[in-house]
């Protein structure tokens, strides 16, 4: 489409008074008789070296809320996961000791590279002392693989590990 210098020159002034992309769309359309697409808008806008101000979208916390929501799954065992992992982000807890309450014991460590087919991996060591590996997949579901087969924690160990895992994965950006 051939827009004039004027127009340019209108549409730099509504940028500049605070005029988001849809709204700028809505008076190209409505003032210069020129129907253009919301793309075609964008990239006018980016050709005359404009900066809308468009609100930037929050990252959704997609993976916790997925996290939190499979508590009775984290305690399977996956038997295409690996048994063994390299831990990097050490978690809150540190084994179980006297006067602690189930699930004190757990501690959750984060791969610095997840593992293939991951959104996110790591280790976990629960309060008896039985550790395993844990993984987030990439539609979001937690699983956790323990190293000793038919191994189930405890459901204070389960509550405990999710709490300390959506921890550790906050802290690194998730």
């Amino acid at each position: 489409m051939n827009i004039s210098d004027q127009q340019k020159q209108q549409i730099s002034e509504w940028i500049a008074g605070g005029a988001k992309l849809a709204d700028i769309q809505k008076r190209i359309t409505s003032e210069f008789g020129l129907p253009m697409t919301y793309m075609e808008v964008r990239l006018l806008v980016d050709d005359l070296k404009l900066v809308p101000n468009d609100p930037v979208r929050p990252k959704e916390d997609k993976l916790l809320g997925a996290a939190n929501a499979t508590a009775t799954a984290n305690a399977n065992a996956n038997a295409n996961a690996p048994a063994t992992a390299q831990a990097t982000t050490p978690g809150a807890g540190v084994g179980a000791g006297a006067g602690q309450a189930p699930g004190d014991g757990v501690s959750v460590m984060v791969d610095t590279v997840a593992r293939p087919g991951t959104l996110s991996s790591g280790s976990v060591k629960f309060s008896d002392g039985q550790t395993g590996v844990w993984y987030l997949d990439e539609q979001g579901r937690l699983g956790v693989a323990p190293n000793q087969k038919g191994y189930k924690p405890s459901a204070a160990d389960v509550e405990s590990f999710q709490r300390k895992l959506e921890v550790e994965l906050s802290r690194i950006g998730y």
